[in-house]
């Protein structure tokens, strides 16, 4: 047997959310506060880290920059968002729907819907 347990998060939630609204020098619209239910964070080698949880978000639209050696992958529950690339387009996601946002990336983000996803981020 391993000697990492398997985890296991989605809804409902348990515990407190950690409370945050977009930095206001990145918000383009409204001002949403956001709930995050980090849920895993783990070590991966070599001053890497991974992070993994429940989130959601009230209706707004901010900016976003991933780190060089950070990215994201995520899957929506309910509502819908899109990410939009500073380089032109957009994908967007609803329920049952995943994104990943590779290293390096610079845009925004959308919340059409009020949105809960899961995401993992590895930075």
């Amino acid at each position: 047997m391993s000697a990492n347990p398997l985890s296991r998060f989605g809804l409902p939630t348990s515990g407190e959310p950690e409370l945050s609204h977009p930095q206001p020098e990145r918000l383009l619209a409204g001002n949403p506060q956001r709930k995050t239910w980090n849920a895993i964070e783990s070590p991966l080698g070599a001053a890497r880290t991974l992070y993994s949880g429940v989130w959601s978000s009230e209706i707004g639209h901010w900016r976003i920059a991933m780190g060089p050696t950070e990215q994201e992958v995520f899957t929506v529950l309910e509502g819908r968002c899109r990410v939009h690339s500073d380089a032109g387009g957009f994908q967007e996601a609803g329920p049952g729907q995943a994104i990943h946002i590779p290293a390096g990336f610079t845009g925004s983000f959308e919340v059409l819907e009020a949105l809960t996803k899961t995401y993992v981020i590895c930075e």
